[in-house]
């Protein structure tokens, strides 16, 4: 038997989270989680780009990380029964503590900085971008219904590490970061 990847129980807008609620695809929480794919979408582009071996290992880390998320996230708090994974602390180290190791090289940042430098900086940009609309929606989505603090903390330090990680691509190509300067 072949599998479909189509059912057909969609087609009406509305889909059903893990659990069995249905719910309308605008709803908050489907636009969370929605955004989420769409942030490791970008991130495994961005893996696809760099040449940097180590990068790409903690892009894969962050990967498996946000599907675990999307997976809390598509769950119904209240009647979900499946073990989804779980986010923990020491993702959040890693990431803090890949910054940590960034920021010893480059140099002190004195003004804002404009999104560029090169082609795969840019796009670590789009998904710092990415990143932060997630981290709204997941908040949003916490005045409404249950979500683990974690997600959202975790949401948030994964835009400075790609704040970060952009930096250092332009710094390990040589090229120079764009300042931004206020015209007054």
């Amino acid at each position: 038997m072949t599998f479909k990847i189509y059912t057909k129980t969609g087609d009406k807008g509305e889909t059903s989270l893990i659990g069995g609620v249905r719910v309308s695809k605008h709803h908050i929480r489907i636009e969370s989680y929605g955004t989420v794919d769409e942030l490791n979408s970008v991130i495994g582009l961005l893996k696809d780009l760099i040449t940097d071996l180590h990068s790409r290992e903690i892009l894969y880390e962050i990967q498996d990380r946000l599907f675990t998320i999307g997976a809390v996230l598509a769950s119904s708090p209240e009647k979900a029964k499946m073990k989804v994974p779980d986010l923990i602390e020491s993702d959040i180290t890693l990431l803090e503590m890949e910054m940590d190791l960034m920021n010893k090289v480059l140099p002190e940042l004195k003004s804002f900085i404009l999104p560029g430098g090169n082609i795969v900086a840019s796009h670590t940009h789009i998904a710092r971008c990415v990143c932060r609309r997630a981290e709204r929606l997941v908040v949003h989505l916490s005045t409404e219904s249950e979500v683990p603090p974690i997600v959202g903390k975790y949401l948030n330090r994964l835009s400075d590490y790609l704040f970060v990680l952009s930096r250092k691509i332009v710094f390990d190509a040589g090229a120079e970061e764009i300042e931004w300067r206020a015209r007054i």
